[in-house]
């Protein structure tokens, strides 16, 4: 008994402090006070005294009432506002840890980028000078489409390599295999471009590159549509739209214990839950492909952090454009013969040499690379941690709406939406669109639509991710058994990968008659828009090379890996002209 009358006595006091004496009319001061102090709308809506409104929608009471319609509407606007703040809050740190993230990686593949482009560019610049100033385009263009293709854009890694070398060949061609030659107009370029679709000057070496960079861009292209979407996930629960029925739940819970005179009442526990899953009980269906996109983040995250495939993989193009275009002048004599048959014999004077090229320090690229890559894996660190913590993010937001100054929890008496009683009595319906239909405190009609949506885009990008890792992983794992740790020109020939690796097919024998006919007929489809890129400044490696006669061979000799080509080149050279 006496525990039960000190809530009685605390319960008592509690309606006093709020200004409702017992047997007497609510005073509408404080009910004044708070409708100013909380910015709700212009105070004169607020009567003096109060008055038996009887045309309340939401607030209707049989007692006097200091509410009138037009404050009814302006409560609604009012919790709307609130609610939308309140959300936006608790999404701030998850949307911060996001974007910072996303920032991180940007940076950190921009810088990756940039060195790659710096050292494919002083390849030419070192070992190719007589090229180099007309292949500065097409080596920014590469870059520009892998940059493009981690992005999201819809491009793939092939298309960019191949049209990189689409445009590499008529300067190999006639700059190194044939430097004599002045006519290089552009029906001529064009067919030098469509000549190398069917005879394959650069061998396996393009067809490599793009497995290569297929295999280590998959991973990088993935998390940036990740952290694209769940930017999108924060920004949609955001702004979602509040149900005239939440709305005016909302009200009722919090602001019609006001036009009695109650501003400091507040809600109890079970109501404002029913009320809130009632409310987002759309948002709280995110909850199962939530967790399952928390999962693919780490995943990717993972398998970015587990090697230095992306790192090799870029810096690796130089090289790789290095033994592509040291095939085709190895193969110099075969590639004239065949471009003179289908495209003609252009004009000549002599054979041309290019500069002895004098070495260049090395630059600290390696050092750039270990920082780029030591910062964003700590970044990811941080990042994946927080994530993982926010698995139940959406399963819990009612919960957390909830928390704090909202209900009342230490005291014996709160606002259950009719009256103030010392417990709430009626049902506490769990989160979720289906618990919602035993609901007490309101109606849920449906899943709206912007959230349905939301949930199919998850749903879409957990699959298809886990789909294509299964896929690479069977596959990737059986080229490398099949081919003893190599690639055989037999999977190049047959294409190592496809459209989920970035790659457009193998499309890469294309009659090349057909095409110029084609091109012939359609002009405009000559050229390609072209995106402007900032002006990138190189950093050059060592290289050391003489270039002579027809069918000479060039290369870097900065390179270990350039120089056991060399030794294979001229052994290969040898046999070339002994008979079998």
């Amino acid at each position: 008994m006496a525990a039960g009358g000190s809530r009685g006595l605390l319960g008592l006091w509690l309606l006093a402090a709020a200004g409702l004496a017992v047997g007497k009319a609510p005073s509408c001061h404080e009910v004044r006070t708070a409708f100013q102090l909380r910015q709700i709308g212009p105070l004169k809506l607020v009567p003096d005294v109060p008055t038996a409104e009887s045309d309340l929608q939401i607030c209707q009471h049989r007692a006097p009432t200091c509410c009138t319609k037009k404050m009814e509407e302006s409560y609604q606007a009012a919790v709307r506002r609130e609610r939308y703040q309140s959300i936006q809050a608790m999404n701030f740190e998850l949307n911060y840890m996001i974007v910072g993230y996303v920032t991180a990686f940007q940076e950190a593949f921009e810088s990756l980028l940039r060195l790659a482009e710096n050292r494919t560019s002083s390849l030419f610049e070192t070992a190719y000078r007589p090229m180099a100033k007309e292949a500065a385009e097409p080596v920014k263009k590469l870059f520009r489409d892998i940059s493009l293709y981690i992005l999201g854009a819809e491009t793939t890694v092939e298309g960019a390599v191949l049209r990189f070398f689409d445009s590499l060949f008529p300067l190999v061609y006639s700059r190194l295999i044939n430097p004599g030659i002045t006519d290089l107009s552009e029906d001529y370029t064009e067919c030098l471009r469509l000549t190398r679709q069917d005879i394959n000057p650069f061998g396996r070496y393009s067809k490599n590159m793009v497995t290569e960079l297929s295999k280590s861009l998959w991973a990088s292209r993935m998390l940036s549509q990740a952290l694209s979407l769940g930017i999108e996930v924060i920004n949609t629960t955001e702004h979602a739209v509040l149900s005239k029925e939440c709305s005016r739940a909302l009200v009722k819970m919090q602001y019609c214990p006001h036009c009695q005179g109650l501003t400091l009442i507040r809600p109890c526990v079970g109501y404002c839950l029913n009320v809130m899953r009632g409310c987002l009980a759309s948002v709280s269906e995110l909850d199962a492909q939530w967790r399952e996109y928390i999962s693919t983040l780490e995943y990717l995250t993972n398998e970015m952090a587990a090697s230095h495939d992306l790192e090799i993989a870029l810096t690796g193009i130089r090289n790789s454009i290095n033994e592509a275009i040291l095939h085709a002048q190895l193969n110099g004599p075969q590639l004239s013969a065949t471009v003179d048959k289908v495209c003609g014999q252009p004009k000549q004077e002599g054979n041309l040499s290019s500069d002895h090229i004098v070495p260049v320090k090395e630059a600290t690229e390696t050092q750039a690379l270990v920082m780029a890559h030591a910062s964003l894996n700590n970044k990811r660190r941080e990042f994946i941690n927080y994530m993982k913590r926010s698995r139940t993010f959406y399963a819990s937001i009612a919960e957390r709406l909830c928390e704090g100054d909202l209900v009342m929890k230490d005291s014996s008496t709160c606002w259950n939406g009719e009256d103030v009683v010392e417990s709430y009595t009626s049902r506490v319906v769990s989160s979720g669109l289906k618990a919602q239909i035993n609901n007490p405190e309101l109606k849920v009609r449906g899943l709206d639509p912007l959230i349905s949506n939301l949930i199919d885009k998850l749903q879409h990008f957990n699959q298809l991710d886990a789909e294509k890792a299964k896929l690479k992983l069977e596959r990737w794992a059986s080229r490398d058994a099949g081919s003893g740790g190599g690639r055989s020109e037999e999977m190049e020939a047959s294409g190592d990968c496809d459209d989920e690796d970035g790659c457009q097919g193998s499309g890469d024998r294309i009659h090349t008659a057909d095409i110029l006919k084609d091109k012939k007929a359609h002009p405009e489809n000559r050229n390609e828009p072209k995106p402007t890129v900032k002006k990138i400044d190189t950093t050059t490696t060592t290289s050391t090379v003489k270039s002579s006669s027809k069918h000479s061979v060039t290369g870097s000799g900065s390179s270990p890996a350039l120089s056991s080509s060399l030794v294979i080149l001229t052994a290969l050279a040898v046999l070339w002209h002994c008979p079998l």
